[in-house]
């Protein structure tokens, strides 16, 4: 789950991160009070959508005046806004965060991120700060320096000081920035986070660390335990058919293809998305309905999926372990029937019962098509979807 770079703000702040004085505004008519109050010479007005990029994007503005900054924000609000993260179609504005100006020394990036390979936390700094630090990992990874964590000691402070070092701090400054490096630290662990970036992290002129911004995402799976957080989300960020999924327990996400996939697992799932590209095809989603998915999901799975008026045909995927697949012939054909659709439809599976299931859907008298292996049913559901 993704939340807004204010809310993250708020969050790190009670855990000790120190950040810059702000408000958020959902109207133009908001921010004058809220400039006054800052009271400082300069605010900065910055977009607030779900996705890096915004200050390149035009989404991060300078104010020197109460009228001016009121003109931004009358411009911001109610944008669409592209960046390099929303892709063409951009994302709309919808609220703004007003913050003090600060005068900056110096600009570096700090992220927490779980690292697979190692199955451990790494906590990630660079001097090269307010960039793409993907851009950075990609053309010069020596400019990243890291400390992977141990789960069962934590991040220890010699750890952070030594990341200090790496970008030059020192002094009082040092100690600020490990101080701000174990309590974020801690922020991670105590919210279930999954991404924590600052970029940048400045350095002030009198020596003091902020983070002038701040993203956070979090473990869906571990949101139950923060119901404080989990009233965060702003599903007007999130896309329409990926929010009706969630309502259904339905691992969704919507992609740019032809071919709508309806997989359980989700290992399986991508592997049918890798083999769809190698027959030429174009996955249309990632849809994981579970290893325990029962007649009612599937048809749930079927009405997100038809939803998606580029799908041209659909490729249902499943092992049947949990699931027999006499079950999952029985829920494929109910909705297919109470949904009406008309798109062509293969399907694979393997597992308990599933002659049964090939044979109930061979007299079912409805336009399927059926496949033994993965590779079979790939180029079947490229070949009905329009072809290479």
């Amino acid at each position: 789950m993704k939340i807004h770079e204010y809310q993250a703000k708020a969050i790190l702040a009670k855990y000790g991160v120190q950040v810059p004085r702000g408000e958020v505004a959902f109207t133009p008519q908001e921010v004058p009070e809220i400039t006054k109050r800052l009271g400082t010479p300069v605010v900065v007005v910055k977009a607030q959508i779900h996705a890096g990029g915004r200050g390149k994007g035009g989404g991060v503005k300078l104010a020197t005046s109460v009228d001016e900054a009121e003109a931004i924000a009358r411009e911001l609000i109610g944008k669409t806004l592209v960046t390099y993260q929303t892709g063409p179609e951009g994302q709309k504005v919808s609220r703004l965060l007003v913050e003090e100006g600060l005068a900056i020394d110096r600009e570096l990036y700090l992220g927490l991120v779980v690292d697979r390979s190692s199955q451990r936390l790494v906590l990630m700094i660079s001097k090269e700060g307010g960039v793409e630090i993907e851009k950075v990992a990609e053309e010069s990874p020596e400019k990243i320096h890291k400390v992977f964590i141990h789960p069962g000691v934590g991040l220890q402070p010699f750890q952070a000081q030594k990341l200090g070092f790496a970008v030059g701090l020192s002094g009082d400054s040092l100690k600020k920035g490990v101080k701000m490096m174990l309590a974020l630290y801690h922020a991670f662990i105590a919210t279930d986070a999954s991404i924590l970036e600052i970029n940048p992290l400045i350095v002030t002129k009198s020596g003091d660390l902020l983070a002038l911004d701040a993203k956070m995402n979090f473990d869906d799976n571990a949101i139950y335990r923060h119901p404080d957080i989990r009233e965060l989300r702003d599903i007007s960020e999130e896309d329409p058919l990926e929010v009706e999924a969630s309502k259904y327990s339905l691992n969704y996400i919507r992609l740019d293809g032809t071919i709508g996939c309806m997989v359980n697992g989700a290992g399986l799932a991508m592997a049918t998305m890798d083999i769809i590209k190698l027959a030429g095809g174009s996955p249309a989603n990632f849809l994981d309905v579970g290893g325990g998915a029962n007649a009612e999901q599937i048809r749930n799975a079927f009405k997100i999926l038809m939803s998606d008026k580029n799908v041209k045909a659909v490729l249902v995927n499943l092992f049947g372990g949990i699931l027999r697949c006499d079950v999952l012939a029985a829920g494929v054909i109910a909705a297919v029937k109470e949904l009406g659709v008309s798109v062509p439809i293969v399907i694979r599976m393997k597992g308990t019962n599933v002659e049964e299931g090939k044979k109930m859907l061979a007299d079912s008298g409805l336009n399927f098509a059926t496949a033994d292996t993965m590779g079979e049913a790939a180029d079947q559901v490229v070949a009905l979807a329009g072809g290479r």
